[in-house]
């Protein structure tokens, strides 16, 4: 078709840009020129998608009206190519940190955690009227160090709860499978522990949840599939999963997911919705959706998931919870499915940034010797129970990346911001981020050829029958990227990340709004079938490329609602190895925030005594 071929674009070297707020670099927002489709619609397009001549020609013109031969396919970079986002160490000399044993064990980075952290010993149950907060690990072992209720009840309530929310007139659809005895024989060995007076440690009973993409015993790993699971078994737990069993977590089962985690509503037509306890008429968000929903819904503390291309962070801010996605390397990935290999993370999901540093000291530290890593020799947590807060932070602040959301986003992501910057005295540095769009395309390119090259041997064998609609369209797509596009996609890895080191040397910490929308209606059309909503889609998916594609931690906390009671998240965004700074910033918007956090529609209260 070189008829039609589009002209790529030629990109200056990175030492040429200006990255100051009089840059000449233009902002070119998401051109998506692709109409929503589901029902019978989406059948027809799958059907059209797989014929082998009509198909090529629909996928050499979607990627051509989407500017992916423009900005990717033609493009003339110099940069070589980066295959792995692999970071070297380097010393940041952040503030208010403490220095760990790099050797300790999981219980005991537990506890190192727990002394970096204010807890109070009041031992309350009771709820303030005034004010909504989630029960916190710290609650749940107060309460059963203090014999107000057990693991084994609170293990009880939970599939009780669970049984309740998936027979309601809406089903909220949380797992895709979970095992009542096997939680309960979990729950028992822990009440016994608290009664022997020798807890693991404070996670000891607390019910964490697994996205459906880790390996879990005794659970199939789906990745929200029919058949994922019948030609790679799981055989064991994920060495995330792991030290979470070591520390006395109780693992309640596997939480619902987008078919594959190739989308970011969390429409799954084998499994059910999982739907948003804020509004269970509106998606959760993906490819966590699970995950985001349980954590909201009240049913766990915390949760584990995946992040890809935001799918921690983009359900954690459409459900008003924490999103916390380290750096490429600092979690163990093996156990995982290898569904995107370079850029893929374990995340965390949790009600309070507490929480997910708990779960992060839990499962981060030394990786399985086959796995690549630059991880520092030296690891520090923060100290998020200092009386004085971190100094002089600056945040590089993109303004046209940033307003490129909703009114109502843009305005309390704002707010937040400057109450933060004022309260703090910190400092807002205005830069530009170039190419912005090109790299959620690389990431496209990338994610998907990684995720079609690892069920290559699958696919020869599979009914597609078996596959969702929305997933087959997507596997489709992703079949039709080449070896010229990865490399292509790789060299903008490279330029990027240049970039964003540039950007690091004027600021600490890039912010932006977690997603450019809030949670969008599920329709009924969907729900059989899945959807094809690339417009809604690249607008939740905005602020996230840079985290997954370049391997930086992130962070989304909750700030705010929208007129329709929506949670609306601010995200924060790091140098590589920079989590204590992170968690501080995150930690202090949240101290500013959390007086106004609401009590979703949908909320269960595991801690109750009755």
């Amino acid at each position: 078709m070189g008829f039609f071929r589009a002209a790529g674009v030629v990109y200056k070297p990175v030492e040429q840009i200006d990255l100051g707020p009089g840059s000449d670099e233009v902002y070119l927002k998401a051109n998506v020129k692709a109409p929503r489709m589901a029902g019978f619609l989406v059948k027809i397009f799958t059907w059209f998608l797989e014929l082998r001549i009509i198909g090529t020609l629909l996928l050499y013109i979607l990627k051509r009206n989407n500017l992916i031969h423009k900005l990717v396919s033609n493009a003339t970079l110099e940069e070589p190519p980066m295959f792995v986002p692999l970071h070297p160490f380097v010393d940041l000399n952040e503030q208010e940190v403490k220095q760990i044993d790099s050797d300790a064990s999981p219980p005991e980075r537990v506890q190192q955690a727990i002394n970096c952290l204010h807890l109070t010993s009041e031992k309350s149950l009771d709820l303030k009227p005034s004010c909504f907060q989630r029960w916190t690990i710290a609650d749940y072992s107060r309460a059963y160090s203090y014999g107000e209720i057990t693991p084994r009840r609170v293990a009880e309530q939970f599939i009780d709860t669970v049984r309740e929310s998936s027979s309601s007139h809406l089903p909220m659809s949380f797992f895709i499978n979970y095992d009542a005895e096997d939680i309960i024989r979990q729950a028992t060995e822990s009440t016994l522990r608290y009664e022997r007076g020798y807890p693991i440690s404070t996670l000891d009973g607390v019910p964490i949840a697994i996205k459906d993409e880790i390996d879990c015993s005794p659970y199939p790993t789906t990745g929200g599939t029919k058949w994922l699971h019948k030609v790679r078994p799981c055989t064991g737990d994920a060495c995330c999963v792991t030290r979470l069993r070591s520390c006395g977590a109780i693992i309640v089962g596997k939480t619902n997911m987008h078919e594959l985690g190739a989308g970011p509503s969390g429409i799954n037509p084998h499994y059910g919705t999982a739907r948003n306890p804020y509004d269970p008429n509106k998606i959760a968000g993906g490819s966590s959706s699970g995950s985001a929903a349980v954590v909201s819904a009240g049913l766990c503390p915390v949760a584990l998931g995946v992040d890809g291309g935001g799918s921690v962070r983009m359900p954690a801010s459409l459900c008003g919870v924490v999103g916390f996605k380290p750096t490429f390397g600092r979690i163990p990935h093996s156990g995982v499915l290898p569904l995107n290999w370079t850029v893929g993370m374990v995340g965390i999901l949790a009600g309070t940034l507490e929480d997910a540093f708990i779960v992060y000291a839990a499962i981060s530290g030394q990786l399985p010797s086959h796995e690549p890593t630059a991880l520092p020799a030296r690891e520090r947590f923060p100290l998020l129970n200092t009386t004085n807060p971190i100094s002089n932070i600056k945040f590089a602040k993109y303004g046209e990346w940033f307003n490129d959301c909703s009114e109502e986003i843009k305005i309390c992501c704002s707010n937040a911001l400057h109450l933060l910057c004022e309260r703090y005295k910190w400092k807002t540095v205005e830069v530009t981020i170039p190419g912005i769009e090109a790299m959620r395309l690389a990431h496209y390119v990338t994610i998907g050829s990684e995720c079609s090259t690892s069920l290559s041997s699958h696919l020869e064998k599979l009914d597609f029958a078996e596959l969702g609609w929305d997933a087959r369209v997507a596997l489709r797509i992703y079949s039709a990227f080449n070896s010229k596009e990865y490399i292509k996609a790789q060299k903008m890895r490279n330029r990027q990340m240049q970039i964003h080191n540039n950007i690091f040397a004027k600021a600490d910490v890039i912010v932006s709004p977690t997603t450019g929308m809030t949670a969008y209606s599920i329709f009924d059309d969907a729900l059989k079938t899945g959807e094809l909503d690339y417009i809604n889609g690249a607008a939740i998916i905005r602020y996230q490329i840079a985290g997954n594609f370049l391997g930086l931690p992130a962070v989304t906390v909750p700030v705010g609602y929208d007129k329709a009671g929506l949670p609306i998240g601010l995200q924060f965004m790091g140098k590589p190895w920079s989590e204590p700074t992170l968690m501080h910033v995150a930690f202090a918007m949240q101290a500013l925030c959390i007086s106004d956090y609401r009590k979703p529609e949908v909320f269960y209260d595991l801690l109750r005594k009755n």
